[in-house]
């Protein structure tokens, strides 16, 4: 008889066991972490998307613009650079590795800058249906980026905040201790003011704007 109770006892343990650490928020932790990391992954898919359509929009301004030789070089030294820097899950645990990330692309979001204005410097490059395509998905693409910044940083203050605060500490202690704090992307103190843009003169022998090609500098 003693032996069936203590078996009975031993089952409704099994049985209620789980249902207490979930009560007790045991699987908050790897969830909001898991869900930080998905949005990470939708950060590094937007960033990508915007240096795949750099290429491109070099090409085309190259085409009409070519002087701009440092504009068009900076651009695609800032992608080079970008897209060089580790970007894996991890380095959003990684203080050092996350803000290398993080001024790469900011790097690069300088860079890209002055190619939003070039239309205002050369008119027939505002013609071409190809580069103002290029500029409306690159635009789509900056305001995609600011918008999974933005969830990405919500759920890691979320996950963060379970880290420090009872009950889940206690899990975050033993159970889940592998888990730690992600980073969050921090305002650059340039995204404070607009970009200033100087293509400065242009070099000797190089055609004005909407001159047509071929023609005669003027005197």
């Amino acid at each position: 008889m003693n032996s069936l109770i203590r078996r009975v006892s031993r089952l409704a343990l099994l049985l209620v066991a789980p249902l207490v650490l979930a009560a007790c928020g045991v699987n908050t932790i790897p969830t909001q972490e898991e869900r930080a990391k998905a949005q990470w992954a939708e950060v590094q898919n937007q960033y990508q998307r915007r240096s795949d359509l750099i290429p491109n929009l070099v090409a085309t301004v190259k085409g009409y613009a070519a002087q701009e030789s440092s504009v068009l070089i900076g651009v695609s030294q800032a992608r080079a650079g970008a897209l060089q820097v580790r970007s894996d899950a991890g380095i959003t645990q990684d203080p050092a590795a996350f803000a290398r990330y993080a001024a790469a692309q900011q790097q690069l979001s300088l860079a890209i800058a002055p190619l939003r204005v070039l239309q205002e410097q050369y008119p027939d490059l505002k013609s071409n249906e190809n580069f103002m395509a290029l500029q409306s998905q690159l635009e789509g693409t900056e305001n995609r980026i600011a918008i999974a910044r933005r969830d990405y940083n919500e759920a890691v203050r979320d996950y963060n905040t379970t880290l420090r605060t009872f009950p889940q500490i206690i899990w975050a202690k033993t159970v889940h201790s592998g888990s730690k704090p992600m980073q969050l992307f921090e305002a650059a103190a340039t995204a404070q003011s607009a970009p200033t843009v100087d293509f400065g003169a242009q070099p000797a022998g190089a055609q004005p704007a909407g001159a047509a090609p071929g023609s005669a500098p003027p005197k």
